[in-house]
């Protein structure tokens, strides 16, 4: 072989050595556990790929599976009570994202919508992913990483339900005297800056967790509860599928879920607390109040609930 081409080739082979790896290419299979169903919805970031779907229908115990570009950033929430009208247009009574169709066409999630955020392999080949409550909740869910490596590749979620339990002030109901259907942030329920974090609370020095956010926070150890609560909810992974549940079990098992490797050894779920479905006849909201909603009696509750959710899920 000609030195310069024996040259060539070895420089060629250690340059692919120095190289990062090529991104990886993930699936995300979403699982709708809830009793009726639901219309998942996409929204891709400003530079991110478009993806094959930006919205569909999932049934009761279905599963669908999407393959999501190189380096993709976005969201994706569950819309419900979602119905086509006779003037050929469809819309949904939370998370609705105004595109009149099933496909949200690059329309967002109007709040109150839990989110599931992703950034896959940002810095450091690493995916980024959470659960968000900053704009508030209308249904439980949990996202699992399977066949990563790097980071902690750790579950997270929002596995209770929030609506029975949410304060008066942030309650959407379905109907004058409807049960409640999602749980507005206290942002949205009334525009003050100190729960928007803007204006003279834009930095993480001026914004903390608030009275309001701490009721979300304690249900939802792992999930965003205002802008700046980073340190407990964001979590990474490399080369990763994963997994999105829409309400999952409360007590989906340890050995399915694993233990955080990645920050704060925080739990899944809140194991010495649980929020039971109740109303509220006042709308003030008291620091005693996220206690208050809790029940010794989570226990026998839970092992009921048990008998017909299975603790180990078919993935």
């Amino acid at each position: 072989m000609d030195h310069r081409l024996l040259i060539s080739a070895t420089f060629i082979s250690l340059l692919s050595l120095t190289l990062p790896p090529e991104a990886h290419s993930a699936s995300f299979k979403l699982i709708n556990r809830c009793r009726r169903t639901i219309w998942p919805g996409f929204l891709s970031g400003a530079n991110s790929p478009p993806l094959s779907s930006t919205g569909f229908e999932l049934r009761t115990g279905k599963s669908r599976t999407l393959t999501i570009p190189k380096s993709w950033s976005g969201r994706l929430w569950a819309r419900t009570l979602c119905a086509h009208h006779s003037n050929q247009t469809f819309s949904c009574v939370t998370g609705d994202c105004g595109s009149g169709k099933v496909e949200c066409a690059g329309g967002g999630a109007a709040p109150p919508t839990t989110l599931a955020e992703f950034t896959l392999n940002g810095a450091g080949g690493l995916d980024f992913y959470d659960v968000s409550l900053v704009d508030g909740y209308n249904l439980p869910m949990l996202i699992l990483p399977k066949g990563g490596s790097g980071g902690g590749c750790s579950a997270t979620g929002c596995l209770v339900d929030l609506n029975g339990a949410c304060p008066a002030d942030l309650r959407v109901a379905r109907g004058t005297h409807g049960p409640s259907v999602a749980c507005k942030s206290a942002c949205e329920a009334f525009g003050d800056p100190r729960y928007c974090c803007s204006e003279a609370y834009a930095t993480p020095d001026t914004c903390g967790p608030s009275v309001y956010s701490l009721f979300f926070k304690h249900a939802c150890p792992r999930a965003y509860s205002f802008a700046y609560d980073d340190k407990t909810s964001t979590y990474t992974c490399a080369s990763a599928d994963y997994v999105i549940i829409f309400c999952p079990p409360p007590y989906t098992s340890q050995k399915l879920v694993g233990a955080r490797k990645d920050g704060a050894p925080l739990p899944l779920v809140n194991k010495t607390t649980m929020y039971i479905a109740t109303d509220h006849s006042s709308g003030a909201l008291s620091s005693g109040l996220v206690q208050r909603h809790f029940t010794a009696c989570a226990a026998s509750i839970l092992s009921a609930l048990l008998l017909f959710w299975p603790i180990i899920l078919p993935l």
